[in-house]
């Protein structure tokens, strides 16, 4: 898809299209959209992460907690999104072993309690970080969480611009 499409879309056209850059945030995308026109991929994240940059810390760790957790309850049940679902899928975490898929579980919960959301990762450049993470102070762990947004943000986008238009 070019620039083009998309700076011709309409608002409910951007927002299916780009509702879920931001796992569950289609407001995001309804603000990106009134941004218009924009010239090309680049300039479509800088305005994705200029609003969450702009967030409160309450908006921020808002965005966090519309995350899954990581081979988490959703991912049994299938009801992640289909971009968490591929995203996932491919970093293997279907495919976890049952004492692999407790650990993380545990980590998830530690995670969750000692920061007031999900432990939030670009999975498909899955290092499985969340022990470590667990030791770092509540307001790096934020950038550090937010910055894992923005890259499964990016890689979201850089998707959409290369996907055929007539598949979305």
């Amino acid at each position: 898809m070019d620039i083009e499409k998309v700076n011709s879309m309409d608002l409910g056209e951007f927002v299916d299209v780009f509702g879920n850059v931001t796992e569950r945030c289609p407001l995001i995308a309804a603000a990106v959209w009134s941004q218009r026109p924009l010239s090309d991929l680049e300039d479509l994240e800088k305005h994705f992460f200029a609003f969450i940059d702009a967030l409160p810390q309450s908006g921020q760790e808002g965005i966090l907690r519309c995350h899954p957790y990581l081979a988490g309850s959703e991912l049994q049940r299938g009801t992640l999104t289909a971009e968490s679902q591929r995203e996932q899928s491919g970093a293997g975490l279907w495919s976890l072993g049952a004492d692999e898929r407790l650990r993380l579980a545990e980590l998830n919960a530690q995670y969750r309690a000692r920061f007031g959301f999900p432990f939030v990762l670009a999975a498909r450049f899955s290092n499985r970080t969340a022990a470590r993470r667990l030791l770092c102070p509540s307001a790096q762990e934020l950038r550090t969480a937010l910055g894992e947004v923005k890259k499964i943000g990016s890689l979201r986008l850089a998707d959409l611009l290369r996907a055929d238009p007539a598949k979305l």
